[in-house]
């Protein structure tokens, strides 16, 4: 085995990749700061009794561990950062108001999500804190699509937004003595609209509940679904709401973004406490294609995870257990992406402008100098010449070039 090679699903960013991975990350964070978001950059490894506190525990399989030196402590290397920044929030920042967080930086996972997925995504999100209100979760699916349309995403095809809500299949099992294990079981038979399965799972549960169980699957498509779920799924309050809800946000998503419905989508059922949802990109090839994005094969593509670039819901209280002497229920609202993945999804960028110029050093050839840094207070890169060499970058395209006229230092095309 070569000394050189990396680990599986591991991998470098050379130039190319590298500068259109920066590009992103700074489209990203500006869009969320133009809503107010305040960037926190929590730290790559904690105690692991504090990574994995509350929510994070479920991240304990995706989590590398490691001793620390100083301590001799178990230290954790982040798997997810919403759980640092709801400590952040909760034990840090303390605010009693609306706060408004974001953030971009690596985690690493112990095993990739999904084929072809990299082990160190490059994590960035948004999250509110403070405000249980379904206007925080249509302000967060707002700058979602904001933060896709600034990478230039959407010019490439349609944003489809696929919604669910978790209190879906929360009302639906509610008093059912149900253990982990089989919770578990029927959980991963509705998100993969496994119905055979489902059938046999729910056997012995009451009838109606039986019913509704097995009629989610089947609820998946665009909003004249809802009227159907309404019918079907009976008049629990709380189904009601969130049947509610969800028709109140695609109302507002705006027309250019298709908006998708799956009721069977069960994933993070211990994690999310209420609406939910992933953006796919792309557009249909042709009408019937189009016809699709309601189709039984999208909704399992997109019960598998397949091509979705972006992730969110709603988790509140994810920050209580930081703060187990004040009352810190806070609700919370986010999504996060991984930029890498992104970037594969996008354009690649064009090749920056770049001026070729002469070695120069001020003692030598002032002027030259003068010029060169004149050109890059300007914003212009000026790449210089080392002696006797040619420097031949993949990233800038030097059709221009740093001539000395008539004892004046000009920029000309070469």
């Amino acid at each position: 085995m070569s000394a050189w090679l990396l680990p599986d699903h591991i991998a470098d960013a050379l130039p190319a990749e590298a500068r259109h991975i920066e590009d992103l990350r700074r489209q990203l964070l500006d869009a969320a700061c133009a809503y107010g978001y305040e960037l926190v950059m929590p730290p790559l490894v904690e105690y692991l009794d504090s990574l994995l506190t509350g929510t994070g525990s479920a991240l304990e399989l995706q989590t590398f561990k490691l001793v620390d030196q100083l301590s001799g402590k178990t230290l954790g290397v982040r798997a997810d950062t919403t759980p640092q920044v709801a400590r952040i929030d909760s034990h840090l920042l303390g605010r009693e108001g609306v706060a408004r967080l974001c953030y971009c930086g690596p985690v690493l996972h112990t095993r990739p999500e999904r084929a072809l997925a990299s082990r160190e995504p490059l994590q960035m999100g948004a999250e509110i804190y403070g405000y249980a209100g379904r206007e925080a979760d249509l302000e967060i699916l707002l700058l979602a699509l904001d933060c896709l349309r600034a990478t230039g995403l959407a010019a490439q095809g349609p944003l489809t937004v696929d919604l669910a809500d978790a209190r879906i299949p929360r009302a639906l099992l509610a008093g059912l003595p149900l253990e982990a294990g089989a919770l578990g079981e029927v959980l991963a038979a509705l998100a993969a609209k496994d119905e055979s399965r489902l059938d046999a799972l729910t056997r012995d549960f009451p009838s109606d509940t039986r019913q509704r169980l097995l009629a989610l699957p089947g609820l998946y498509g665009d909003e004249n679904m809802l009227a159907r779920a309404e019918r079907t799924l009976g008049t629990a309050p709380l189904l009601r709401q969130a049947l509610k809800d969800l028709r109140w946000l695609a109302a507002r998503l705006g027309p250019d973004v298709r908006v998708s419905f799956d009721l069977a989508d069960a994933r993070g059922y211990a994690y999310y406490s209420g609406m939910r949802f992933a953006v796919y990109a792309g557009s249909p090839a042709c009408e019937d294609d189009a016809q699709a994005l309601s189709s039984a094969e999208q909704a399992r593509r997109q019960a598998r995870g397949a091509d979705a670039v972006l992730r969110g819901g709603r988790y509140d209280g994810v920050g209580a257990v930081f703060n187990p002497y004040v009352e810190r229920e806070r609700p919370a609202v986010g999504f996060s992406l991984d930029v890498r993945h992104l970037a594969r999804a996008t354009a690649p960028r064009a090749r920056r402008a770049a001026i070729r110029a002469p070695w120069a050093t001020p003692a030598e050839a002032p002027q030259l100098a003068a010029a060169i840094a004149a050109l890059r207070a300007r914003g212009e890169t000026v790449i210089s010449d080392l002696p006797g060499t040619e420097c031949q970058p993949d990233e800038f395209a030097c059709e221009l070039q740093l001539v000395e006229i008539a004892g004046e230092w000009i920029v000309q095309h070469t």
